[in-house]
């Protein structure tokens, strides 16, 4: 299996382990009849703005070295986060008539966990359609695939960063690319 910044190991691990902890421990009280929203919104975006920032050191540090590897990899993670982004919104536009604030820092995070395991191994156009996938798919995991389920994940762990990061693993297997896997035999090879 391909997976070049652990998106198997980290995100579908914890998004598994964050759907079974829901499981386990059961239902919030009031949930699902009263509406249970961040406090606050701002503490939220802060945060989304700090994982989009660090994920760079995550994914583009995965090459081990600063070269072309690493390059490729930090512009697949911008472009995939601001994609799913858009997914996101899209999604919001459609179904609610209006994108939110939240929805769109919920994209980004989506974005960011779908390109994890591709992000070295795809084209910048390709890191883009896998983000703007992430960013509609995990919309429908976190609204319709929870409601009809009924778990409650308060976090929305297991439809961001577990479905994402499957979906990641999914697309990586039919846009990997050739010149960029070539790419990273020659860099691996430089390093022994």
């Amino acid at each position: 299996v391909l997976d070049f910044a652990g998106g198997t190991v980290v995100h579908v691990s914890s998004g598994v382990s964050a759907l079974v902890c829901a499981l386990m421990l059961g239902k919030r009280v009031g949930f699902p009849r009263e509406p249970m929203l961040p406090h606050n919104v701002v503490l939220s975006l802060i945060g989304t703005g700090l994982l989009w920032v660090g994920w760079f050191g995550f994914n583009a540090g995965s090459a081990v070295n600063a070269g072309a590897l690493a390059t490729s990899a930090f512009a697949a993670t911008h472009f995939s986060a601001a994609a799913g982004a858009l997914g996101w919104a899209g999604m919001e536009w459609i179904f609610k008539g209006k994108p939110s604030v939240l929805g769109v820092a919920s994209g980004m995070v989506a974005g960011l966990a779908t390109i994890t395991p591709a992000s070295g191994f795809v084209t910048i156009p390709t890191a883009f359609l896998i983000g703007l996938s992430g960013g509609v798919v995990c919309y429908m995991a976190v609204t319709k695939l929870k409601h009809r389920f009924g778990y409650d994940d308060s976090l929305d762990v297991f439809g961001v960063h577990g479905v994402g990061s499957v979906v990641g693993l999914l697309l990586l297997g039919l846009f990997a690319n050739s010149t960029v896997n070539a790419a990273i035999g020659t860099c691996c090879q430089s390093r022994h």
